[in-house]
């Protein structure tokens, strides 16, 4: 077991590798608790896509020793929530549980994790589910519009297919294509149960040998290859609907590059809160959205910037080029002071009040696990951000707000006679 110097957290590899991660927070009275598998749609081979997703629905739908039913009441009934996630990377099943009652999470999550049924007439009638989702999704604009972009911008990658496939792909999933992708990567290996709360690491430790102890074998890695965006493709759809909801983008650094934390200092002094640059400037000065924001995103292989908003098709062309305008504006004459220091401030005391939440806690332990084999400390995530300077955001916008690598999608009610969306 070892536990890191400024935080009660504590990591146990068990004998099949199988890594234990917890922090013991003692003054609370709940446990997050989270089994997570180093898979997600990253993974899947075309005819797979949404494969990842799928197995996250059925996992829920009943073991010998439960039915779906049963999978929620037990936890449910106690006061407690069950939930899911699946990523690009990563999968995650996870329960909010009463510390008195972590044994029964840890019981129903491996039992879910271990011994589903996938059941034929369940798989086809959850077939139908997942295509709902999918039309929800299409549905949703102001959503659909990210993926969209992702999609614009790696359409030759893995990271650029929607997580949860389409409608074709997952009607032609065969139960043998479900458990054969399951096999060979719910292994070992790719496994972390990671907690926070009030527990003792010792008790986790022997709950997880227990349940997961006898569990073997080592998954086969996809060869990994850097995310190349396609420069200034976009996508327009056209829908019958007020608004045009849009990303504008640009590629930018995966978790193995530590410009990513320079990144989070621009992205919060340009959209990432209400008091940045283009909040301020396209909603409270110029009333031209509702919705207007920014975000970056990290994978192992690449990342992206995307600036995201919301307006009306006479006023989309010029939000987008206030947006590009604030883009040359930062690149050109760089952050005040005081934007540097407020910027930093800000994104160490989000990181610190969203660690209040156990939950919160729990997933960064399994997704740095995953990510970096290992626990990043907060102290080191500090040093980063308080690191970063003029100069270094002077480098990053170099290769962030490039003109040339600008990527945009929209979804919006186009006709042929729109002008160009750039």
């Amino acid at each position: 077991m070892t536990r890191h110097s400024t935080e009660c957290v504590d990591l146990t590899t068990l004998a099949n590798g199988i890594r234990v991660v917890s922090e013991t927070v003692p003054y609370v009275r709940t446990v997050s608790v989270g089994l997570w598998v180093g898979t997600g749609a990253r993974d899947e081979e075309e005819r797979l896509r949404g494969v990842s997703h799928f197995i996250e629905h059925m996992l829920f739908k009943g073991t010998p020793k439960r039915t779906a039913r049963d999978i929620a009441d037990e936890i449910e009934s106690r006061g407690g929530q069950l939930n899911a996630f699946t990523g690009k990377e990563n999968t995650c099943y996870e329960a909010r549980v009463l510390a008195e009652d972590l044994g029964l999470a840890v019981d129903v999550l491996t039992d879910m994790f271990r011994n589903s049924l996938f059941e034929p007439e369940e798989m086809e009638r959850e077939k139908r589910v997942v295509i709902e989702e999918i039309k929800m999704y299409e549905d949703t604009p102001e959503e659909n519009v990210h993926d969209i972009f992702e999609q614009t911008l790696w359409r030759s990658h893995p990271l650029g297919k929607p997580i949860v496939g389409s409608a074709k792909t997952v009607s032609a999933l065969s139960r043998e294509d479900v458990l054969a992708y399951r096999e060979s990567r719910y292994r070992p290996d790719r496994i972390v149960l990671a907690a926070a709360g009030n527990l003792e690491h010792a008790d986790l430790v022997a709950m997880a040998e227990s349940v997961l102890g006898d569990m073997s074998g080592c998954s086969e890695r996809p060869k990994q290859r850097g995310a190349k965006a396609s420069g200034k493709s976009r996508i327009v759809r056209k829908r019958e609907i007020e608004q045009v909801h849009f990303c504008v983008g640009t590629p930018a650094f995966g978790k193995q590059e530590r410009q990513r934390y320079t990144l989070s200092i621009l992205n919060n002094v340009l959209g990432g809160n209400m008091s940045s640059r283009l909040f301020q400037e396209i909603r409270e000065k110029r009333g031209l959205a509702y919705a207007i924001g920014s975000y970056g995103r990290a994978y192992q292989e690449g990342g992206f910037f995307c600036v995201f908003g919301g307006t009306s098709p006479e006023r989309y062309q010029e939000v987008l080029d206030l947006t590009r305008a604030e883009f040359a504006s930062v690149r050109t004459s760089g952050l005040t002071e005081d934007e540097l220091k407020k910027a930093k401030t800000q994104v160490r005391g989000a990181l610190v009040l969203g660690l209040e939440s156990m939950s919160a806690r729990m997933n960064r332990y399994g997704d740095s696990l995953l990510s970096f084999n290992r626990v990043i400390p907060l102290d080191e995530i500090m040093t980063e951000y308080e690191a970063v300077s003029h100069e270094s955001i002077a480098r990053v916008t170099e290769t962030v707000l490039d003109e040339k690598l600008l990527t945009i999608a929209a979804i919006g009610p186009f006709t042929r006679g729109d002008p160009p969306i750039v």
